[in-house]
């Protein structure tokens, strides 16, 4: 469900999402951030590392606190190569917690429906920047393991859907506030649309996503690793 009108002000008073359609706006590559209310860090990254695709199971491993560079090279020194490894840096914002995600996480974090069990509340926002196919920016919302709403940010009839997705109540009532913005609207910039539909997705959900720590500040960190590796 929305969150109620004061949560959606106090989310407006902080630096929202829209700021994430800027080039680059993380890191090269893209952006891939996931948004949870009833978690606390260490909980949504270790629900995180239990998505990942790869054959074995992975378990968040701290790494202390770290700049996205700091973190990148950290992964340079461990994995050989960051985009073999997956790192998360991890934030609270109002009542919401966020991890960014850094490395090869490009098609290698699963599905967030398990992550929301419990009666939480996840989002993901994600933008596969340099893919050259290319793939346009995403967004889920999930409460309880049930998809609330989901569409790529274009809105156009690319990869395999138009409109929003998800438990009507919800799903229309974004798909509403979608087309009074004037979406989709296939003859403006992207970069414009993109801006636009965060700027609704943010206030429709109250989201919050503080960007100067993540930018250029220091957060908490993990690695996802193989647990096995850990154990040994």
């Amino acid at each position: 469900m929305p969150l109620s009108e004061a949560a959606v002000r106090m989310a407006v008073m902080t630096d929202g999402t829209t700021w994430l359609a800027a080039p680059q706006s993380i890191a090269f590559g893209g952006y891939h951030v996931v948004l949870a209310r009833g978690l606390s860090p260490e909980e949504l990254a270790d629900r995180l590392a239990a998505t990942v695709l790869y054959e074995v199971e992975h378990i968040a491993v701290a790494v202390g606190e770290h700049t996205g560079g700091s973190l990148l090279d950290l992964m340079d020194d461990t994995c050989g190569d960051p985009s073999d490894g997956i790192g998360l840096r991890l934030g609270c914002a109002g009542d919401w917690t966020y991890a960014v995600a850094y490395g090869g996480w490009p098609g290698e974090l699963g599905p967030l429906a398990p992550v929301s069990r419990d009666g939480a509340h996840v989002c993901l926002l994600e933008y596969e920047e340099e893919n050259g196919k290319p793939v346009p920016p995403q967004f889920e919302y999930f409460h309880d393991g049930r998809l609330l709403s989901a569409f790529n940010l274009y809105l156009d009839a690319s990869w395999g859907y138009q409109g929003v997705d998800g438990d009507p109540a919800t799903a229309v009532r974004l798909q509403t506030l979608l087309t009074a913005a004037g979406l989709p609207d296939l003859d403006r910039d992207q970069r414009e649309v993109h801006r636009t539909a965060l700027g609704i997705i943010e206030e429709f959900f109250g989201l919050s996503l503080p960007k100067d720590p993540i930018v250029s500040g220091t957060l908490p960190a993990v690695l996802l690793e193989p647990a096995q590796s850990r154990a040994r």
